[in-house]
């Protein structure tokens, strides 16, 4: 069994990669217009997309610039930490400001993106919350000023 069939339990066939790879040109196509790409039928192509959905594979949503709607502050926030690194990952994952949880190696364990409010909101999170989490031993934060792309159609392999 491959990594990915573990993560999710699907096997991706060329079909649903060419499903998933139209999603990520334009969420808002059709079932319809993507069966006539893919050799499906609509229903047949509604049916493996709400199983790439079901899975967690992927996610069909509105990607949006937060600072222009009315967000004050988005940051990344670097964590460093002692012992298993999976429990802090899945407390950071559990705020409901951030929305994008990595474990990596370097300078950090962790990786986690905020979205806030205010600067106080910020603060708050990082000072009372993150900082409060057992294991967490440092964090660095990384203000976003601006930005510049945000794009999620690199394909499927």
């Amino acid at each position: 069994m491959t990594r990915k069939q573990e993560r999710t339990g699907l096997n991706l066939d060329e079909v649903s990669k060419a499903i998933i790879e139209q999603l990520q040109q334009d969420g808002r196509r059709s079932y319809a217009a993507i069966g006539k790409v893919v050799g499906l039928s609509e229903a047949a192509v509604r049916q493996r997309v709400q199983r790439l959905v079901d899975s967690g594979v992927m996610q069909v949503v509105a990607v949006t610039d937060p600072l222009e709607l009315g967000f004050a502050r988005q940051a990344m926030v670097g964590v460093r930490c002692t012992g298993q690194l999976e429990p802090v990952a899945d407390a950071l994952a559990e705020l409901e400001e951030i929305d994008y949880v990595v474990i990596t190696a370097g300078s950090y364990d962790l990786l986690a993106e905020v979205v806030c409010e205010s600067d106080e909101a910020l603060l708050d999170l990082i000072s009372h919350r993150i900082r409060n989490i057992p294991g967490v031993v440092a964090t660095e934060t990384f203000m976003y000023l601006k930005l510049r792309k945000q794009t999620y159609s690199w394909g499927v392999r």
